[in-house]
């Protein structure tokens, strides 16, 4: 608190966030937004004259959590006058008004497009909340600086909003319709996160593969991406089957910098339920990319969302999403049930699924995809990878837990390794669902091709 009560600053502020990792790089924004104007980040929630609550509405329980978090904090509100309480992101914009009514000692209401207000807003002393939620389907927020941590992992986002309209997602409700940032930002953001020692960069976007800046797509965007200097690694998501290409595939195949790994997600295993999500491929499209893409790199991770219980689902239909894990054998998976969004086709949709069975299904997905995750990962017991040392360990502080270019997680000691400097770790075991090493003695001298062997292009 020292170095706080000797600048001069409008105040301290703290961001809490819900949702996926836009949600988190729209928080750094935040930050960035309010630094850039004096404010100054908190230690913690005590400390801060404003909270901002940064929201999700994905799933029901995301809104729930979120939901929960602001009722704790009326409490801190009340601790001490002049502190500041908002809610910002897809849940204000989906709720507006009515998450005012439900916590009337909220001071501000901010949807994802209207985030350059938030200095104005707290600035002002009309004493009335701010409840701002229209869209702008030109906001981009270019040339901003976010206030990122030190970790050497970081996000750029390069599109914002969606076009495509599954029948069971909120997003366009949300955050608008898809545009794409210029992509001379898009490289001098990541120049100046190298700069400041990034060394792995995740470009964002729900649909990263309809990227366009002019003639720019997203192959050649990522390629440019792939060649600034000093980036260790590039990773991206989320990709749609319906636009993923081969000349992706070309471009991930030729640039060492680009990780290894595809998040391509499936949603699920049946034709009948795949057009009722409006998800634009068929089950064989599907197969059909996946065997492309281990033709031209045979290691490739490939990782998947899959939902289970969309309304007039049979165990049939349910059986062969089943099926398609056990087919494609993913490296991992993000598994969860339907959850009706309002306001989206599929929540008015007839044949609603009971929870206990959705919960049910889902429960047995598990099951399987963990057992599919154990067997690849035991394949790789007494290999020799490249691993980016990320956080400390939260069960040990002699241990770091990093990820390899594939993302898979290992824990190593920490013993002649620094946070963000890739080290080669050998892999000894497999304790539960993550993989545990030591350092490579003849870390110096290894050579190991992190992309895998590429097959024919032709």
């Amino acid at each position: 608190m020292n170095s706080h009560s000797i600048e001069r600053h409008p105040g301290i502020y703290w961001i809490e966030t819900y949702g996926c990792q836009m949600n988190k790089y729209d928080s750094e924004l935040l930050g960035g937004i309010l630094e850039s104007c004096g404010y100054l980040p908190a230690a913690s929630a005590d400390e801060a004259d404003v909270i901002i609550v940064n929201t999700c509405a994905v799933r029901k329980h995301a809104e729930d959590r979120a939901t929960g978090q602001i009722n704790k904090l009326a409490g801190w509100k009340k601790q001490r006058s002049g502190r500041r309480l908002g809610v910002v992101g897809c849940m204000a914009k989906n709720q507006g008004e009515g998450l005012l009514k439900a916590h009337p000692f909220l001071d501000f209401i901010i949807g994802p497009d209207q985030y350059k207000l938030l200095p104005e807003i707290l600035s002002g002393n009309s004493g009335k909340p701010a409840v701002v939620v229209d869209f702008n389907h030109t906001e981009n927020y270019n040339a901003l600086k976010p206030a990122r941590t030190g970790n050497p992992s970081g996000w750029v986002a390069i599109t914002r909003g969606c076009n495509n309209f599954c029948s069971y997602c909120i997003v366009p409700y949300t955050r608008g319709r898809e545009r794409s940032r210029p992509a001379d930002e898009i490289l001098r953001e990541i120049e100046q996160m190298v700069e400041q020692g990034f060394k792995e960069i995740t470009l964002l976007g729900q649909n990263v593969n309809s990227y366009h800046d002019q003639s720019i797509d997203f192959p050649e965007l990522l390629r440019q991406c792939a060649r600034v200097q000093g980036v260790w690694q590039i990773r991206y998501m989320t990709s749609h089957p319906k636009d993923l290409s081969p000349r992706l595939l070309d471009v991930m195949c030729s640039e060492e910098t680009i990780a290894p790994h595809i998040h391509l997600p499936a949603q699920a295993g049946s034709d009948r339920i795949l057009k009722l999500m409006n998800r634009k491929y068929t089950r064989k499209h599907y197969l059909n990319l996946i065997a492309e893409a281990r033709r031209r790199m045979p290691s490739i991770a490939l990782s998947t969302d899959i939902m289970v219980g969309f309304p007039t689902e049979t165990e049939e239909e349910f059986l062969e999403t089943c099926s398609l894990l056990e087919e494609v054998r993913f490296d991992d998976a993000y598994l969860y049930h339907f959850s009706p969004r309002p306001g989206t086709p599929a929540a008015e949709l007839d044949g609603q699924i009971p929870e206990a069975v959705r919960l049910e299904r889902l429960d047995r997905l598990i099951t399987l995809q963990r057992q599919i995750s154990a067997e690849k990962k035991l394949t790789w017991i007494g290999s020799t990878v490249e691993v980016l040392p990320e956080t400390e360990s939260r069960h040990s502080p002699k241990e770091w837990i990093g990820r390899t270019p594939r993302n898979q997680t290992v824990v190593f000691p920490k013993e002649r390794t620094l946070a963000g400097e890739p080290v080669f770790i050998y892999l000894d075991e497999l304790s539960g669902a993550t993989l545990r090493g030591h350092v490579a003695i003849e870390d110096r001298r290894i050579q190991i091709k992190r992309r895998q062997q590429c097959g024919s292009l032709n």
